[in-house]
């Protein structure tokens, strides 16, 4: 089992749409949503939940209010103002730190685990999605981003599948830490302005401090052919592989309003470098590249190219 996981230094780049074409294309794979803070894939892909999870991580405090005799002695200890009096006044300025139940002289204040958000089995016209969606100022996604994988890695031993396709987290924090570690292949979806660059210099330190391998796609390629160039020339000498060039196109805008992927609206110059694109990774992670809609849409772009 490989696993691919798709990359980018801030949101935008297009990595879910590359993602959602490169789904549509694998023939046989489970998907993963790692951006459990603002998951979109579902919305491109039809998916149907069937299975929902509680997810949780931390603790809170719970007052018992027949025990508490509203001392104060835990607003006084609370550097955060989440409690007054026995009363918890600012649920999201906890931090579950429990400074208030260890030191309630009633014993009124118990720490109890608490729900962080949930996880999700779907069904998708690409194949299984697992998806989360992070609870509102929870700071443990990168725990999430874990358990969606772990889950996604079990479908796919179960079901016997050769690939599991990661829409990872953009930047470098603890949910992508999260979401590449243990991969096989990382994708970093760049495109040709500054900031691109040099996001694409900390991905590269990022995958190359856990030892994984990195290839790069340049989305929106012909926006600015100078600084595409010098991506280009920065990968060389890297030696990171350059695996696709997609061109700027309208095509990426169009899909997402109709909640498809690039590979279901006819254009053939974007849907020939995503071919290209698959057939690169499928040969760098060894798995086979094809299947009947795949085959059919090669030939076509065969058929265009020798014209």
């Amino acid at each position: 089992m490989k696993e691919l996981v798709i990359v980018s230094g801030k949101g935008g780049t297009g990595k879910t749409s590359i993602s959602a074409a490169l789904a549509f294309l694998a023939p046989q794979k489970v998907i993963v949503d790692c951006d459990v803070d603002a998951a979109n894939f579902h919305l491109v892909s039809g998916a149907v939940v069937r299975q929902t999870h509680t997810f949780t991580a931390g603790f809170e405090p719970v007052v018992d209010s027949k025990v508490c005799t509203q001392c104060g002695k835990c607003s006084d200890l609370c550097r955060f103002e989440a409690i007054r009096a026995g009363v918890i006044t600012a649920s999201l300025n906890c931090e579950g730190c429990g400074v208030c139940a260890f030191n309630c002289p009633e014993h009124a204040i118990s720490m109890q685990e608490k729900q962080a958000g949930q996880w999700f089995v779907s069904d998708t016209r690409f194949g299984s999605l697992i998806h989360a969606e992070l609870g509102l100022a929870i700071e443990n996604s990168g725990k999430l981003v874990s358990k969606v994988r772990q889950e996604a890695k079990r479908i796919a031993g179960v079901k016997k599948l050769p690939l599991v396709i990661i829409d990872g987290p953009p930047g470098i924090g603890c949910p992508a830490i999260a979401a590449i570690s243990g991969a096989n292949l990382a994708l970093a979806v760049v495109e040709p302005s500054l900031s691109g660059m040099h996001d694409l210099q900390r991905l590269w330190e990022l995958t190359r401090h856990f030892q994984l391998p990195l290839a790069v796609c340049i989305n929106k390629a012909t926006l600015n052919s100078t600084n595409t160039h010098t991506i280009i020339e920065w990968c060389n000498k890297q030696e990171v592989p350059i695996v696709g060039k997609i061109p700027y196109n309208d095509v990426f805008r169009n899909a997402l309003q109709t909640e498809k992927t690039v590979m279901e609206i006819p254009n053939d110059e974007v849907q020939e470098q995503v071919l290209e694109l698959w057939y690169n990774l499928s040969n760098l992670l060894g798995v086979v590249p094809t299947n009947s809609i795949m085959n059919r849409l090669f030939h076509k772009m065969n058929t265009i190219t020798n014209k």
